[in-house]
């Protein structure tokens, strides 16, 4: 749970103690930071973008290039970790990292192809049931692929597309507007996609009762996971969720670009009936290499993938979800809340004369992002951060997100933060400086 406000203040010695108490604290060293001018790592407060490289990621994609260089197309069988099965190397971890079974998850793709291929499977539009709901304002990639999916079944997205928003005056959703939402129009909805977790406001969705009132309704229920995994406690499975995809390079630490992740819930792993883009790594694997004309899907998650996996990508995931199941989702997230709990009691003290928080108060309704709104010259509080090596990152049109990741940021990053903003409004500290 967060640490209690009386637990904190805004002294250095306040952070300087709870970092020496960080039960995590060892694992920064594991990570590689960029650095400032003078070779001393920048204050990392951007994970939610793009997560920073594990010590061992060069080591293990390393291993790769030799095996390729020493036993060419041979590596397939004989690397020493051969790579025909490469990715089931990582499907354990990762049912652990989400709360699945390991028939229920796969390492593939990227996450938007990952979405077009469930929304192929499990968006199917009748008559009288044809429309997706999704969140107002979702992150663009998620919004042009369900817009294409609706229009290639020959929907208008004017119409076909139902969008939640957060009511007037408020910057989150409420899950009781979705629920009366799917209580009044369900019959209509055959697809719920929401993201688990709001990229622009770092809210966190309560995924399993929308599914409950999704399936009660009888719609398909999907979540873009992006800024889900690897941050916030998930239960795929237990939440009858129906799919998910998520993205790695993000908390995952996978590196820019890496190989993706998908669940599919298991009472959907031998179904025949729905339909898919098939391809060959997705194939029965026994026979895969016989080549035979017609397809047949591995039972589970496998069976959407369609190629062999970039094996180099996947050898540094394999380095960060070594260090995430070495953790566990459950000592990640207890220090989250607490760091992030930090961050809001010194932004409430020291910079809400001209800072506000559009992420919710509640632990429970967010990961380890804050987004932080200015009441003026946003941008410019935001180019001073950067000025003073303190990595974030800006969205249009007023706001910044932060977001200090348990397994490799410290509580005076976090005071760093802070002093710095509040030192730029007010011309002078507002804290002690660091």
């Amino acid at each position: 749970m967060t640490q209690p406000m009386t637990a904190y203040s805004t002294s250095l010695s306040c952070a300087k103690e709870l970092d020496r108490t960080d039960p995590l604290a060892a694992y920064r060293e594991r990570f590689l930071f960029p650095k400032r001018k003078d070779g001393e790592p920048c204050t990392y407060l951007c994970g939610n973008s793009l997560g920073l490289q594990p010590t061992t990621a060069a080591e293990f994609v390393k291993q790769e290039l030799d095996d390729w260089a020493r036993l060419g197309v041979d590596a397939h069988f004989r690397a020493q970790h051969p790579w025909m099965p490469y990715h089931e190397l990582l499907t354990e971890q990762t049912a652990r990292l989400v709360g699945a079974r390991p028939v229920e998850v796969v390492v593939m793709n990227t996450l938007t192809v990952n979405l077009h291929l469930m929304l192929v499977s499990f968006y199917q539009p009748t008559r009288t049931r044809y429309k997706i709901l999704m969140e107002s304002k979702a992150f663009p990639s998620d919004q042009y692929a369900i817009q294409s999916q609706v229009r290639h079944r020959g929907y208008d997205p004017e119409s076909a597309i139902v969008e939640v928003s957060p009511r007037v005056g408020e910057t989150h959703l409420r899950t009781e507007d979705i629920l009366e939402l799917l209580e009044s129009d369900g019959d209509t909805i055959a697809l719920i996609m929401l993201g688990g977790v709001n990229y622009y406001s770092g809210q966190c969705l309560d995924l399993q009762a929308i599914t409950r009132a999704g399936h009660a309704r009888d719609c398909i229920v999907g979540f873009d996971l992006a800024h889900a995994a690897g941050n916030v406690e998930l239960n795929l499975h237990d939440s009858g969720v129906d799919f998910a995809v998520w993205c790695s390079y993000k908390y995952l630490n996978g590196g820019p670009g890496c190989i993706a992740g998908c669940f599919v819930h298991e009472h959907h792993a031998t179904r025949t009936d729905l339909h898919r883009f098939a391809g060959w790594w997705g194939h029965n694997k026994s026979t895969r290499f016989r080549m035979p004309q017609q397809f047949e899907p591995i039972p589970g998650a496998e069976g959407w993938q369609l190629s062999n996996p970039p094996i180099l990508s996947l050898a540094a995931l394999r380095a960060a979800m070594d260090i995430f199941d070495e953790v566990g989702m459950p000592r990640l997230r207890a220090k989250s809340e607490q760091l992030t709990g930090y961050l809001e009691f010194l932004l409430q003290q020291e910079c809400s004369g001209f800072a506000r928080i559009l992420t919710p108060e509640s632990p429970g309704m967010r990961g380890c992002q804050l987004s932080i709104r200015f009441s003026a010259n946003g941008k410019q509080f935001f180019d001073e951060l950067r000025k003073q090596d303190i990595v974030c990152d800006w969205r249009e049109p007023d706001v910044i997100r932060v977001a200090p990741v348990p397994l490799y940021n410290t509580y005076r990053d976090v005071y760093r933060f802070v002093e710095v903003l509040s030192k730029f409004h007010n011309g002078r500290p507002g804290i002690e400086p660091l």
